[in-house]
C-alpha cells in the first residue's frame, strides 16, 4: 500500500502539573456516544491565545465535484450549532481521527467523511460561518476533486502557496474568534501547534466535550460502535509472552522515573497484549486503553468483547480489566495517588492529558501551604535540570514518545519467520491470480471490472491457509484510475481491466502470521513507449533502495532520494513518501519507522524493523505506476565499519514477478538487469513448489532471466 507519511516525533518535553502550569480540564466520556456521555448542554474549555501576524492564505483551485447531493444540509445543520447555548463560535474542524489517533477507523468515527463527503482515509475538514474547506495530501487530490461538493474548496496540502489549516483559519477569521475542536480528536502536540498558530490574531482554542457536533447531525443514523470479540494473538506467531514484554515496559518506567504509562495507540495495546481484534476494517485492533503501573496493568475495554479465553490469558497476564469509558476517572486517580505519568503527546489526546493536569493542578489546591511550596519549588527545580526525581512528592506528567512504538516495531525471531512463511502463502495466491487474469483478458477477451478483478484475487487469497482479511481496501485502477494513488473502484463507476491500458494492483492479506502489502503494474497488451520508460525509471528507483547499505540508526529520509533519482532526471517525481512500516500481523502502516521525503521523521532504521519500497509514478488521468515489496532490515557485513558502526541493508519478503515487456533495457544497467534476473529466480525457487498446472507453467514464463545485452 502506498506509503504514508508517519508523524510521531520522539522528543521529551516535561511539563509540570503544579500550580504555575497551564492545566486544562477534565470529564469523564463514554465508548457508546463517540468517546462521551450524553449531555444536554455544551462545557467548553476555552484555551487563550495572544499575538499577532497574519498569514496570506492561498487556496487551490478545486474543480467542481460530480457529488454534491445532501452536503449543503449538513453544513448549514453544522453552523447552526455553532450558535447553541452555552457554544458560541465561529469554526469547527473535523479530522478523521477517532480517540486512538488511528490512520484507519471504525465506521462510527467516520465523522469528516459524513460531513464532507471525501471518504480518503487522510484529511481534515474546516467548516467556518461561511466557508468548508478540505485539506488533503497527494495521494488523494483526484479522489477528493472527484467527491467534493461545490460548497467545499479542496486544500492541496503541501502544495506550494497552499496554507495550513491554522494559516488559512487565522487569515479567513477575524481577531478574536473561537475555534472550536473534539479533544477526543486531537493530539496534544496538535492542539498545542493549534493554539500557537492561532495565537497570530488573538483567536481562542475551545475544546468542546459534551458531544461531537457532527453527531449531532448524524443522529441515529450513525453507524453502532463495533462489539466483535477479541482474540489470542498465539505465542508461535507473537515469540513473546505478555509478562515479558510488560517486565520490559516497566523497566522502561523505572529508567524514564515514571510510575505509570498510558497506552492509546490500538496496535501497540494489540502487541504488548498479544491480543487482535476486529473493530477496525483490515487493521486486527480493538478499541481499548491500557494503564501500566509499576505493580499493576489495567486494559479499559468494553467487556462485551472479552471471550473465556481471553479472560484466562488476561488473567494468567495479571491484567485487570476495565469498562473503556473508565479511562478519565482512572488517570485523575494516578495524579491524585501522586503518579508520575509517561503520556506520548504525539499520539494521546488532549482529553486525556487535559484530565490529568486539571487533577495535578486540584491535587496542589488541595496540599498545606508548606508542602505546597515545596512541591512548586521541587517542580521548578526539575524544570530547569531536565531531570526527573521518582521520589519529589506529587503527581508529574512525563511527555515522552512511547516505548512500545519501538519495542513493537523491532520484530524478534518468530514474527519475522512468521512474516516469511505468510509472504510465500501470499505470493503463492498472486500467482494464481496474474495466471487467471492474463488468461481471461489477455487471450480470453474477458471484459472485467476493476471490481470483479479484486473480488477474483480475494477469493484465490481466502483458500491459503490462515487468510483473515485483506491488510486494507484493494486498490484496483486500470488506466486514469491509476493515477488516484489511493483509488477505490466501486461498483456502479469502475473501470473495466483490458489489454489497452496499464493496470495497478495494490494489495495485502492479513494471515495469522503475518501481514502482505504488494503492488505490481502491468499492461496485459503492448505499452507504449512512454508508460515502458516510466515503468523502467520506476524499476530503477526500487532496485536502488533495495540495494541500499547504510550505517544503523539511519533516518529513513536519508534514503528517499535513492528512489527517486532516476525519476529526477527527466523531471519526474510522485506525491507521496517511499516507505512506511508494516506490522507482524498487524496494521499495515506501522510507524515510527519510514521512508520519506519529510525529514521531520528521525527514527533511525534498526534490525528487524519491516519497511515497504514502493516508488511510483502517477501521470493524471492517464496512468499510474508503482511498484511494491516489503523488506526487512537486516545488518550486513561490510569490510569495514567506520566509527564502529553496524551496517544495514534489507532482506526482501514479497516474491512476485516483475513484468518484463514493460521495461525498456536500453535505460537499464547491466547491473540493474542482474537484479531483476536474481529476484525472479528467487521467485521461482520460492513459490513454484506452491503452485500447480497452469499457475506453474505461468509462473516458470513470467520469471525467466532478461538478457543483459538486450537493446529492447
Amino acid at each position: 500500500m502506498q506509503a504514508v507519511i508517519w508523524k510521531r516525533p520522539c522528543v521529551l518535553a516535561l511539563r509540570s502539573c503544579g500550580p504555575f502550569a497551564a492545566c486544562g480540564g477534565s470529564g469523564s466520556f463514554s465508548f457508546r456516544n463517540g468517546g462521551r456521555a450524553p449531555q444536554r448542554t455544551f462545557t467548553l474549555r476555552v484555551i487563550n491565545s495572544t499575538g499577532s501576524g497574519a498569514v496570506v492564505a492561498r487556496p487551490s483551485s478545486a474543480r467542481k465535484s460530480k457529488r454534491s447531493e445532501g452536503v449543503d444540509g449538513k453544513l448549514a445543520a453544522l453552523r447552526q450549532l455553532f450558535h447553541k447555548p452555552g457554544l458560541q463560535m465561529d469554526a469547527y474542524i473535523i479530522p478523521s481521527q477517532d480517540p486512538h489517533q488511528s490512520e484507519f477507523i471504525a465506521e462510527c468515527f467516520m465523522r469528516r467523511a459524513f460531513i464532507s463527503g471525501f471518504t480518503g482515509s487522510a484529511g481534515t475538514a474546516v467548516v467556518t460561518k461561511d466557508k468548508a474547506s478540505l485539506w488533503t495530501d497527494g495521494r488523494y487530490f483526484l479522489q477528493a476533486e472527484n467527491q467534493l461538493g461545490p460548497d467545499w474548496m479542496l486544500m492541496r496540502a503541501g502544495t506550494p502557496g497552499v496554507p495550513t489549516i491554522s494559516e488559512w483559519l487565522t487569515d479567513v477569521l477575524s481577531p478574536g474568534s473561537k475555534v472550536g475542536i473534539d479533544p477526543f480528536l486531537f493530539s496534544s502536540d496538535a492542539a498545542e501547534e493549534l493554539k500557537h498558530t492561532l495565537s497570530t490574531k488573538d483567536h481562542k482554542l475551545i475544546y468542546v466535550y459534551d458531544g461531537n457536533l457532527v453527531d449531532e447531525i448524524w443522529k441515529e443514523d450513525r453507524p453502532k460502535p463495533p462489539t466483535a470479540p477479541v482474540r489470542v494473538h498465539d505465542i508461535k506467531y507473537a515469540g513473546l509472552d505478555v509478562s515479558s514484554k510488560i517486565s520490559s515496559l516497566r523497566q522502561n518506567l523505572v529508567e524514564a522515573g515514571a510510575t505509570s504509562i498510558v497506552i492509546s495507540m490500538l496496535d501497540e495495546i494489540a502487541w504488548l497484549l498479544n491480543l487482535r481484534g476486529n473493530d477496525v476494517a483490515h487493521s486486527p485492533v480493538a478499541y481499548a486503553y491500557l494503564i501500566v503501573e509499576i505493580d499493576s496493568t489495567t486494559l479499559f475495554i468494553d467487556p462485551l468483547k472479552i471471550t473465556p479465553e481471553v479472560t484466562v490469558h488476561l488473567k494468567n497476564s495479571n491484567v485487570t480489566v476495565k469498562p473503556y469509558e473508565s479511562l478519565l476517572l482512572e488517570v485523575e486517580r494516578l495524579a491524585n495517588c501522586g503518579a508520575k505519568l509517561w503520556l506520548d503527546t504525539s499520539c494521546t489526546n488532549v482529553a486525556i492529558i487535559d484530565a490529568f493536569h486539571s487533577a495535578c493542578n486540584k491535587y496542589f489546591e488541595n496540599l498545606p501551604k508548606r508542602s505546597k511550596q515545596k512541591g512548586i519549588k521541587e517542580r521548578k527545580k526539575l524544570l530547569d535540570a531536565k531531570s526527573i526525581d521518582s521520589e519529589m512528592e506529587g503527581p508529574l506528567a512525563i511527555h515522552k514518545a512511547s516505548p512500545v512504538a519501538i519495542a513493537k516495531a523491532i520484530k524478534n525471531g518468530a514474527e519475522l519467520d512468521g512474516m516469511r512463511q505468510a509472504h510465500l502463502r501470499d505470493a503463492a495466491a498472486l500467482a494464481d491470480f496474474w495466471a487467471w487474469l492474463e488468461t481471461k483478458v489477455g487471450q480470453d477477451k474477458m471484459t472485467l471490472t476493476e471490481v470483479e478483478v479484486a473480488d477474483k484475487l480475494l477469493e484465490f487469497r481466502s483458500k491459503q491457509a490462515g487468510f483473515l482479511d485483506t491488510s486494507f481496501d484493494t486498490i484496483s485502477g486500470s488506466g486514469a484510475n491509476g493515477a488516484i494513488i489511493h483509488y477505490r473502484a466501486e461498483p456502479d463507476t469502475c473501470d473495466i481491466v483490458d489489454d489497452k491500458k496499464l493496470y495497478l494492483l495494490d494489495s495485502g492479506g492479513q494471515y495469522v502470521d503475518g501481514t502482505t502489502d504488494v503492488t505490481r503494474t502491468v499492461h496485459l497488451g503492448e505499452p507504449s513507449s512512454r508508460e515502458k520508460e516510466c515503468f523502467t525509471r520506476v524499476l530503477q528507483g526500487h532496485i536502488a533502495l533495495d540495494q541500499a547499505i547504510f550505517p544503523e540508526n539511519t533516518p529513513g529520509f536519508v534514503l528517499d532520494v535513492l528512489a527517486r533519482s532516476s525519476l529526477w532526471k527527466i523531471g519526474l517525481d510522485y506525491r507521496h513518501g517511499t516507505g512506511h512500516g508494516v506490522g507482524a500481523s498487524l496494521n499495515v502502516h506501522e510507524g515510527p519507522q519510514g521512508i520519506s521525503y519529510r525529514y521531520e521523521n528521525m527514527t533511525g532504521l534498526q534490525g528487524g524493523m519491516i519497511v515497504s519500497n514502493e516508488p511510483g509514478y502517477y501521470e493524471d488521468r492517464s496512468f499510474g505506476i508503482r511498484i511494491e515489496n516489503l523488506v526487512i532490515v537486516r545488518d550486513v557485513e561490510t569490510p569495514n565499519r567506520f566509527g564502529g558502526n553496524s551496517y544495514l541493508g534489507f532482506e526482501k519478503l514479497t516474491f512476485v514477478p516483475i513484468q518484463s515487456k514493460l521495461l525498456d533495457l536500453s535505460l537499464m544497467s547491466p547491473a540493474e538487469i542482474e537484479w531483476l534476473n536474481n529476484y525472479h529466480s528467487e521467485v521461482w525457487e520460492k513459490v513454484s513448489p506452491l503452485v500447480q498446472g497452469d499457475v506453474h507453467e505461468w509462473l516458470w514464463k513470467n520469471t525467466r532471466p532478461v538478457p543483459v545485452h538486450s537493446t529492447a
